[in-house]
């Protein structure tokens, strides 16, 4: 700690780069498509004793500016992670702190998950659908799986919830069936997670689960919006149809954004409680809220309380690639993270390198800070 209060903060440089997805990301049961490539805002800190370390950031530099001159000891606790007034560069000081300390930002946290850690591709979208055009059809899925597995991804997140919006309900759910067998046959090994995105009810989501009952689901993700009436229903079906397969939810603010975004990021600390309190029911398994918009400071707040409460967690990390690795540094770190949720691709400028992901497996760096370089 003391060595953090003889860094201050000199400058920061803001650069937007771009992420890139290794193909077209289509559809899910809410909305689509959601392109190749996108605009990424990053913040790098200098400090007076010329240590750097960055991270993501919003587009809005005001808020950042006001934090040069300020000791970093003053900004961040590695024990605790960064102050409230501090968390526009939340990730950027996990980063600086870990590269003055010469530690990876996993075991400043405690290493209590080890190095490693399971990971899926979350990048498997209704590619078999084109609201706007012809539809490519089952193959071009089984081929996504088939791209991504080339790359390390040994397990895969199916979108489910066709019928919700796109395409008539029973030939919808009859095609998540049909997809979610397909991917089964083709990967026996595969853990297999589905992701409804809200698009089902609880007795839609109970026939989906009796179709598939022999593909041995790892989890199911957002059926719908979640209840502690609808979760029993899916619990009790799951006992007789599915043992073993987890609930996962909390990725959706279900239109309860906290804004201006607070400790919690954009969850309300009473949703969040929530969330805590039917996993201490035994109707969640896994919760899921965004690293990036939850925070990774209010995830180490938090993650705790879901252990305590009989949970796990795995940050929802959709989007950028490079928080895929935040998300990992957080599982490795304080443990009770089963699977973390991969996005396949790069982002310009950042060399990931050292991460390697294999047969499903992602081991982390040993490198100071989250180990990635920024170009």
């Amino acid at each position: 700690m003391d060595i953090l209060s003889e860094h201050t903060i000199d400058r920061l440089e803001f650069r937007k780069t771009v992420r890139r997805y290794p193909r077209p990301i289509g559809y899910n049961a809410q909305r689509g498509p959601h392109g190749q490539t996108q605009p990424v805002h990053t913040c790098r800190i200098f400090t007076n004793r010329g240590a750097t370390g960055w991270g993501f950031c919003g587009a809005n530099e005001e808020a950042p500016r006001r934090l040069i001159g300020r000791k970093v000891a003053e900004l961040f606790n590695p024990a605790s992670g960064t102050v409230f007034e501090a968390k526009c560069l939340d990730i950027a000081l996990h980063d600086l702190a870990g590269n003055i300390l010469g530690q990876p930002v996993w075991r400043m946290l405690g290493a209590r998950g080890g190095r490693s850690i399971p990971i899926y591709s979350g990048a498997i979208y209704f590619d078999d659908l084109n609201p706007d055009g012809a539809a490519p059809g089952v193959q071009a899925l089984l081929e996504s799986c088939a791209q991504d597995a080339a790359a390390g991804y040994a397990h895969f997140k199916l979108k489910i919830g066709r019928g919700f919006k796109y395409m008539d309900r029973a030939a919808g759910d009859a095609r998540d069936i049909e997809v979610t067998r397909l991917v089964r046959q083709h990967f026996p090994d595969a853990k297999i997670l589905v992701d409804g995105n809200d698009g089902y009810d609880p007795a839609g989501i109970c026939r989906y689960l009796s179709a598939v009952a022999d593909c041995k689901l790892y989890w199911i993700e957002e059926p719908f919006l979640e209840t502690e009436e609808g979760l029993r229903i899916l619990r009790e079906a799951i006992k007789e149809k599915s043992p073993g397969t987890l609930i996962a939810d909390g990725e959706s603010r279900n239109d309860r954004a906290q804004e201006p975004p607070g400790p919690l990021g954009k969850w309300q600390p009473g949703h969040v409680d929530e969330l805590i309190a039917l996993g201490a029911k035994g109707l969640l398994d896994v919760l899921l809220m965004d690293v990036g918009a939850m925070g990774f400071t209010a995830w180490r707040q938090v993650l705790p309380k879901v252990v305590a409460a009989g949970a796990q967690g795995s940050p929802h990390a959709w989007s950028e690639p490079f928080k895929t690795w935040y998300a990992a540094q957080l599982g490795c770190g304080l443990g009770a993270v089963p699977i973390v949720e991969g996005v396949p691709g790069h982002v310009d400028g950042v060399d990931d390198s050292g991460y390697v992901l294999k047969d499903g497996l992602l081991t982390l760096p040993d490198a100071p800070g989250f180990g990635l370089n920024l170009r």
